[in-house]
């Protein structure tokens, strides 16, 4: 492999550029002056649009990464003696350092296992029934990821049953929804039957992996929970003083649906990879193809063998089930490029 070989298109979704509308309206934010600390028109705007699209009053908060929004979110629902159900390999447990943990002051992630990256509802219910008093941390929130972190795709009815278990405990709901455009594009659902028709209370609305630079906003679908949120975002570090280049872009991609064509295109460009794959070489998806990743069990020497032809991709929880992600940017020809590639280092293997 010569140097500037490397490929990065299934590495992660994050590997992608800016998508140009929103670099197009971040340099148009860019002239005279505008009031600060989300005081600008751009700001408003966003929050505005964000009300439209799920079809309801709700409070919106910009910050600059998925980390802080869920740790900030999470913080604001619950106190240092509750409990807070996830999956065992979701974001909050696995890639955020602690920080759920740190910003909530002791509250403790209970981890449920379950298929797909999907909770068990009995495990978790069983989980909550031994937290029974007050030697224990109290059951206070569930956490869901949609889509998942194995590309999943909770329906509707599983969030339904969700939503049954949440409030027959009188306990919080909040989502990760880092990739929840992919999950919308993959339901063709409106955005308010998956969110506060439910009894959601809060939701971590993803742009990084969405087509922007920077930027995820946490929407409280329950205002009252979100009493001097705008205190705790100062606080750790995520209020923006020139908040109108954070609003910029989010507007872009709210402009026509942009948010939800890139989702497509993602989801779209993964189901091809993954039809491709199992096509041209017999390597099938370990998980549903549902959003936009793609999971793979490969030996060590076939990861290698694409590896030395420049690709980057994801190891995942389990030994020898690698990640390939697709993104807003992903071109049918990188797609092309790789099934090549692996099906040659497959036959090779062979």
């Amino acid at each position: 492999m010569q140097p500037g070989q490397e490929r990065y298109d299934f590495a992660s979704d994050n590997t992608a550029g800016i998508c140009p509308e929103a670099l197009a309206a971040l340099q148009a934010a860019d002239h005279d002056y505008a009031a600060s600390y989300g005081f600008d028109d751009l700001t408003k705007k966003v929050c505005d649009r964000v009300r439209e699209i799920f079809e309801t009053d709700c409070d919106v908060y910009l910050v600059f990464n998925g980390t802080a929004a869920n740790a900030l979110a999470l913080a604001q629902i619950s106190q240092p003696f509750h409990a807070i159900f996830c999956h065992q390999n979701a974001h909050i447990q696995t890639d955020e350092c602690g920080a759920p943990e740190f910003f909530t002051g002791g509250s403790k992630l209970m981890t449920v296992k379950g298929a797909n990256g999907k909770i068990d509802l009995a495990e978790m219910n069983a989980l909550a029934e031994r937290l029974c008093d007050l030697h224990s941390h109290a059951p206070r929130v569930v956490s869901v990821a949609q889509s998942t972190e194995f590309g999943t795709v909770y329906g509707l009815q599983e969030l339904a049953i969700i939503s049954d278990f949440v409030r027959s405990r009188k306990m919080r709901w909040h989502m990760d929804g880092a990739r929840f455009a992919n999950a919308i594009a993959a339901l063709g659902c409106a955005p308010k039957e998956i969110t506060w028709q439910l009894g959601l209370d809060v939701l971590c609305f993803g742009g990084t992996k969405n087509g922007l630079g920077a930027g995820e906003l946490v929407v409280f679908f329950a205002k009252e929970l979100a009493a001097e949120f705008e205190y705790r975002a100062k606080q750790a570090g995520q209020l923006a003083s020139k908040m109108r280049f954070m609003a910029a872009p989010w507007d872009a991609l709210f402009r026509n649906d942009l948010w939800l064509a890139n989702a497509r295109h993602a989801n779209a460009a993964a189901a091809r990879l993954a039809d491709e794959l199992s096509k041209g070489c017999g390597l099938n998806p370990v998980f549903p193809v549902q959003a936009n990743g793609v999971f793979l069990r490969l030996s060590d020497a076939i990861a290698a063998g694409l590896r030395q032809r420049g690709w980057h991709f994801g190891n995942f929880f389990e030994p020898g089930i690698y990640r390939l992600m697709c993104s807003w940017a992903t071109p049918n020809e990188r797609i092309d490029q790789f099934v090549a590639d692996a099906t040659a280092v497959v036959g090779a293997a062979r």
